[in-house]
């Protein structure tokens, strides 16, 4: 499965190890995934969904059937 988050779509950014003597080489900058359960009162049931941080904080804002409920309109299974 890929590294993206389902809330925020954040993904792998691209960049450069600089060393020392300043050569630069390819890296990569990963999101601060988290694989995180939350129980979903309006259905009863326990969802898992796989969150940047920056998700779980939008969720603890708006609540989680809203955020849920966004992403139902656009088209994503949850």
């Amino acid at each position: 499965m890929a590294r993206v988050c389902q809330i925020t779509g954040k993904v792998p950014m691209t960049g450069n190890r600089v060393s020392h003597s300043n050569i630069k080489t390819k890296r990569r900058f990963l999101p601060n995934l988290q694989t995180k359960r939350f129980f979903l009162a309006e259905e009863d049931k326990w969802i898992t969904m796989k969150v940047s941080t920056e998700g779980i904080r939008t969720i603890n804002k708006k609540g989680l059937f809203n955020v849920v409920k966004e992403l139902r309109a656009k088209g994503q299974h949850i």
